[in-house]
């Protein structure tokens, strides 16, 4: 397990531009989180094509991110929240969240959480569901990845 980062949330800046990121500094963020192994490619794709998104920066070092779908309006899907290790449990998610979800200017929002990581967005207010649904392209390894029931 990493020992934490020395630093204040101050001294950590948030952007929405995607012209500074690495996209395989980024990978590197979503495997140790961890959240998976995620192609650099299919990370710039994904968050660049997305209305919304958070980069949060460390002394110039990339240690999270986040994204949103949007319409401005009624709905907005949370994606991709992402903290490094050593800097999780001091309030960078709800950080990285708050710049997000004000940005997205919905009246609704709709989160993927990560299984196990649903505390961390009940204590922000959100609830599950009871009626959402997904067609994913390989249901059977998303049930065993905790996605599907």
């Amino acid at each position: 397990m990493s020992a934490k980062a020395s630093f204040s949330l101050k001294s950590v800046l948030l952007s929405d531009d995607p012209s500074e990121v690495d996209w395989k500094e980024l990978a590197v963020v979503f495997e140790r989180a961890p959240l998976g192994k995620r192609l650099p490619a299919t990370l710039r794709r994904t968050f660049r094509n997305s209305p919304v998104r958070c980069f949060a920066w460390h002394r110039g070092r990339l240690v999270g991110a986040g994204r949103v779908l949007t319409d401005f309006y009624r709905a907005a899907l949370v994606l991709d929240v992402v903290v490094l290790p050593e800097y999780q449990g001091r309030g960078l998610g709800r950080k990285i969240m708050r710049f997000l979800t004000k940005r997205a200017k919905a009246s609704n929002l709709i989160l993927y959480a990560a299984p196990g990581r649903e505390g961390f967005y009940r204590k922000l207010g959100y609830r599950k569901m009871t009626t959402a649904m997904a067609l994913f392209p390989d249901p059977e390894e998303r049930r065993r990845a905790g996605y599907l029931e």
